[in-house]
């Protein structure tokens, strides 16, 4: 705890003490104050304390992202191996190998970037106490141990969809570390409490030091042994070097993810043409849907977790929501989308009939202003034989309420095997010409509904279309151009009727060669296109003749003519269709390619020159500011000043990363002591033990960004391991390094001064036995969860309520935890513990 006394000085003249200014309340701390907060009264001081810690959590997470980025350079390090090789000219391949094993990586430097606070705070307090045990360091990694094993792993197993599940894939490394994380508080507990009871000798402390490289290799041999059994059978000059699965494993995915590049680039290149989609927008929807199919390491989530609460450069392409949405859609057949038919879609949700699917009728719904009211329909297929509910609401488009409709909010009831449900929204009737506008109408699941068994189907959302009907309107075509694919066979021209819907109307129309001939490329020729009354598009369809042989484009005009019923022509009276081969659709395709890679190379997790860092560090989300939100302003304001101080770390290219790791390493043990300044004097002005301070706000605070990156990876990676796989190793890493190397430091010191290092048990071993015991009990709730059905087999996920029980368990298992051991710490309980 800091100084909490004020020591007056020796008398100035009788009767007129005089007090040292310099030595006031709560003011001998490591390095804060920096100024003198004499005159400034105590809940000041602690609330501008308590203000400056949580900022400099977020400037911890942001250099920690530097740190990150650091660490994924050096642990991607390839090395150029000869390999004898029957179909190569001379005999050899050369291939490229990773240096780093993935598991060496994740429990040395990955575990020590995620846990680089909590450790250096405990080095760095043993340091400024001279060598002297401490409570906010310890604290602090129990602590955090804590809200990793059970905070974390609850949001992980309720953040799961409704009715999917995550398992740990690699069960012996998660095994290991699972046993290492109980037995490093066994050990601790029975270093301060059992062997020498208030004393740390060297000989414990080298052992705590040691457990991290024994965790390391042992988790090392236990990922190789798979391995070592396949080559065994490999071929001479094979034997002994794990090559085989990379020179094999690496092309295949590398070609897997070519070949989804391209069917997804295509499916695009027909969204551009069809839909008006810019090949931009359709590069970024390619990209943003294969970073959702593609593994990511726990690292990348931790990075984009960072970024995402300081509202930087994403590791997603943030789409354009309207292109995004018509994307959606238009992923449904046409019939579909058109006539509400989920033929081809009902397998994908019902799972077999097992599956109450809600959603609405259509997809698109018009109504003239003048009807008053607008009917949806709602309707449920697959499980009909229990009660299901659902939540409808409207949203504002160009329509907004109450201006011109009622807002709706309510929630439609579906009895035993009924099949549809029809509601009303209000439509304002002004009698005033407007254009034609539009809102939204929304479904969703209510939070109280019970039965697991219903889900939305994919027509969720319904946009409704009011249709001023004060006049007959205007005819014209819904595009100036449109490109056709040769292959196509046809061609859909759409003709809109706006502003208007009243009465039967009806237009003529005619085609007009350009360069295409009619007769030769295209069946041209002219009709009469008719509207009923209310009715607001039509298509004129023209038959396309492919060739089959390659040509240049050719384009030909379809002209809109005289029209009947009191209709008008509007702006677009003519429309040219240019008709384009297979190798132009492929060139639109490869620019569409060339494109997501380049968004693609543009989310590399390091930026490559000091000038990106700095431009990326100004800007709000990364220069994206299409794409920015309110919230995202908001965090780029609050972490501007750590953004462009931390752009000033070399970039992670320049020397293997290495540069970039240590300095940033440095940053982060200056602000981790101010931190641990922040906390002890914030916990000195409002009388809070260092202990209770540790075990809460300074745990939550440097496990913010695991919180963020766990949730993530749960819900974005088929298993668990990325989420919650890598939690005991970390707690593991925070006692071997956090407490080993600080406690090594110290008994090597007390050595030299022939005195020994003395770690009073305390509320420590209080807290080491309760979380040790809180621990044993949630990880033998992930085994029930794996093995047992009720909770679907898995450690994430699973059926509704026992996914909530198993949250509430583990949530409960931590407030029983920091509960009982901050009523320790103050004596309010007394726990007698080591003497």
């Amino acid at each position: 705890m800091a100084n909490n006394t004020t020591s007056p000085t020796p008398m100035a003249a009788p009767g007129c003490p005089m007090f040292d200014v310099t030595n006031y309340t709560c003011s001998n701390a490591l390095i804060l104050p920096i100024i003198n907060e004499y005159t400034w009264s105590a809940g000041t001081r602690a609330f501008l304390y308590l203000l400056a810690m949580f900022w400099c959590f977020l400037g911890v997470a942001l250099i920690a992202d530097v740190f990150m980025c650091a660490i994924e350079k050096i642990t991607s390090k390839t090395a150029k191996v000869r390999i004898p090789d029957q179909n190569e000219p001379d005999g050899v391949k050369i291939i490229e190998v990773k240096v780093w094993n993935d598991t060496v990586a994740n429990l040395s430097l990955l575990a020590l970037g995620t846990s680089a606070p909590e450790i250096l705070l405990s080095v760095i307090e043993i340091i400024g106490r001279n060598f002297e045990a401490g409570e906010l360091g310890p604290g602090t990694i129990v602590g955090s141990a804590a809200f990793n094993l059970l905070v974390i792993s609850a949001i992980c197993i309720i953040s799961i969809p409704e009715g999917e599940v995550r398992k740990i894939a690699n069960m012996r490394v998660f095994g290991l570390t699972t046993f290492s994380c109980i037995w490093a508080y066994v050990w601790l507990s029975l270093v301060i409490l059992v062997i020498s009871p208030g004393v740390v000798d060297l000989t414990e402390a080298i052992i705590t030091f040691l457990m991290f490289p024994g965790l390391i290799i042992g988790a090392y041999l236990i990922d190789k042994r798979p391995c070592m059994k396949k080559e065994e059978v490999v071929e001479n000059g094979m034997v002994g070097i794990s090559l085989e699965e990379k020179s094999e494993t690496i092309p295949v995915e590398e070609d897997k993810s070519h070949k989804n590049l391209l069917k997804l680039a295509k499916e695009l290149g027909h969204e551009s043409l069809d839909q008006g989609i810019p090949p931009e927008e359709a590069a970024k929807i390619v990209a943003a849907k294969l970073t959702e199919k593609e593994h990511h390491s726990r690292m990348w989530y931790r990075i984009n977790a960072t970024r995402s609460m300081s509202g930087g450069k994403k590791l997603v392409p943030q789409v354009y929501s309207a292109f995004k949405d018509v994307y959606d859609v238009t992923k449904l057949p046409e019939e579909e989308r058109a006539e509400g038919k989920m033929a081809l879609t009902t397998k994908d949700h019902t799972a077999g009939g097992t599956k109450a699917v809600i959603e609405f009728t259509a997809a698109t719904l018009s109504v003239l202003e003048s009807e008053k009211k607008v009917r949806i329909g709602i309707r449920r297929y697959g499980k009909m034989d229990t009660p299901a509910t659902v939540r409808v609401e409207t949203i504002n488009g160009t329509a907004t309420a109450p201006e011109d409709y009622i807002h709706l909010e309510e929630d439609v009831h579906f009895a035993n095997n009924e099949q549809l449900r029809q509601l009303y929204v209000e439509i304002i009737d002004d009698n005033e010409w407007e254009p034609d506008e539009f809102f939204f109408v929304k479904l969703a699941l209510p939070e109280a509904e019970e039965n697991e068994d219903i889900v939305l189907g994919n027509i969720s959302i319904t946009q409704v279309t009011i249709i001023n009907d004060d006049e007959p309107g205007k005819l014209e075509f819904g595009k100036p151009s449109i490109i056709a694919k040769e292959s196509s066979r046809r061609v859909r021209i759409p003709v809109n009727r706006i502003n208007g819907a009243d009465g039967h109307v009806s237009v003529a129309w005619k085609t007009r060669d350009i360069t295409a001939i009619s007769g030769k490329d295209y069946q041209g020729g002219e009709g009469v296109l008719k509207f009923d009354h209310g009715e607001t598009s039509r298509t004129i369809d023209i038959e396309i003749f492919d060739s089959m042989k390659p040509e240049r484009d050719e384009s030909f005009q379809v002209d809109l003519g005289e029209c009947d019923g009191g209709a008008e022509l509007g702006k677009i009276r003519k429309t040219i269709i240019t008709i384009v081969n297979d190798e132009e659709f492929n060139g639109l395709v490869s620019r569409i390619v060339n494109l997501t890679k380049a968004n693609m190379d543009a989310l590399q997790l390091e930026d490559s020159t000091w000038v990106t860092q700095m431009k990326n560090a100004m800007n709000v989300n990364g220069g994206d500011l299409e794409n920015a939100t309110f919230i995202d302003y908001l965090l780029h304001f609050l972490t501007f000043f750590w953004k462009i101080l931390f752009a000033l770390v070399p970039p992670p290219k320049y020397l293997g990363g290495w540069p970039a790791f240590i300095l940033s390493l440095a940053v982060i043990g200056f602000m981790t002591a101010i931190i641990g300044d922040l906390a002890t004097l914030f916990g000195c002005l409002v009388d809070l033990n260092d202990s209770i301070t540790a075990i809460t706000l300074v745990a939550l605070g440097t496990s913010m960004p695991d919180t963020f990156a766990s949730k993530q990876a749960a819900v974005g990676e088929k298993t668990a391991d990325s989420s919650i796989g890598n939690i005991n190793g970390s707690n593991s890493v925070n006692v071997f390094l956090g407490l080993g190397l600080p406690w090594l430091m110290a008994t090597i010191y007390h050595m030299t001064q022939g005195t020994e290092f003395k770690v009073p048990p305390g509320s420590l071993g209080f807290s080491v036995i309760l979380y040790t015991a809180c621990a044993i009990i949630a990880i033998l709730l992930l085994i029930a969860r794996r093995f047992l059905k009720p909770f679907g087999q898995a450690e994430l996920g699973g059926p509704k309520w026992p996914k909530i029980l198993s949250a509430v368990i583990m949530v409960s298992l931590w407030v029983f935890y920091v509960l009982l051991s901050s009523l320790n710490a103050e004596n309010i309980i007394n726990v007698q513990i080591g003497g």
